[in-house]
């Protein structure tokens, strides 16, 4: 009888193998890696994408103004080069 009863006193140890307890972990880890790709999802489809026709004035643009600064710089460069060479 008092063993009967030390076994009901003794605190259940849980039937959860560790296997399973990894399981359960990662089983979280997607659940909240799911959530994070519905909230990027839903975000991606808030953004404005430009047109197709934006993209290529924004795109000559860039170029134009890459082009109009390198020559700019190298006429600047070629001026100073000409005073010190003068000097």
């Amino acid at each position: 009888m008092v063993k009967e009863k030390a076994k009901k006193e003794e605190p259940k140890k849980s039937t959860v193998t560790k296997k399973e307890n990894t399981n359960k972990k990662k089983n979280v880890k997607k659940s909240k890696k799911t959530v994070k790709e519905l909230s990027f999802k839903s975000e991606l489809k808030k953004i404005k994408w430009p047109s197709k026709k934006d993209m290529i004035k924004y795109s000559i643009a860039t170029i134009a103004f890459v082009i109009f600064f390198a020559i700019f710089f190298y006429l600047i460069e070629l001026i100073m080069a000409l005073i010190k060479s003068m000097v």
